[in-house]
């Protein structure tokens, strides 16, 4: 294993056991923001995500999470809600999309950190397409959130 694939293993690990962003924030939200919720389930596997995003002058003001899942589907909410907070609205969306992308490929598009951040980290599991969705359930949950916010 190259030390690259060991880094990326560690930050899966440490964002599985340290989950940021975990615990959803009430369902108040501050005049001038709007907020969306939503609750995606992976009924192969069991993995379960309800992501919440609150968005004010079209920037992420706060993303929160709760779930129950494999190390993989946690450490990927994890690494989102510390990626998504303070990026626009449409900076979100595009870096949704290429997170989706690296993650079809099946290990054909790598991953840049510039762009995705810990979240490169997860570009070792498009090899493996049963754990694709494990590690898309809150991406998905967080684009749908965000459509309903917008």
């Amino acid at each position: 294993m190259s030390s690259l694939d060991q880094l990326y293993q560690q930050i899966i690990l440490d964002h599985a056991k340290a989950r940021h962003g975990s615990g959803l924030a009430g369902t108040d939200v501050p005049e001038g923001t709007s907020s969306g919720q939503s609750h995606q389930l992976n009924p192969v596997c069991g993995d379960e995500v309800t992501l919440r995003v609150a968005v004010k002058d079209g920037a992420v003001s706060q993303i929160s999470w709760d779930g129950a899942g494999c190390s993989i589907s946690m450490a990927s909410a994890s690494v989102l809600s510390d990626l998504a907070e303070g990026m626009s609205v449409e900076e979100l969306r595009g870096v949704i999309g290429t997170f989706r992308d690296v993650l079809r490929s099946r290990g054909k598009i790598t991953a840049d950190p510039e762009v995705l951040g810990d979240a490169a980290a997860f570009e070792g599991v498009a090899r493996y397409a049963a754990r694709v969705k494990c590690a898309m359930i809150s991406w998905v949950a967080a684009e749908d959130a965000l459509n309903q916010a917008t």
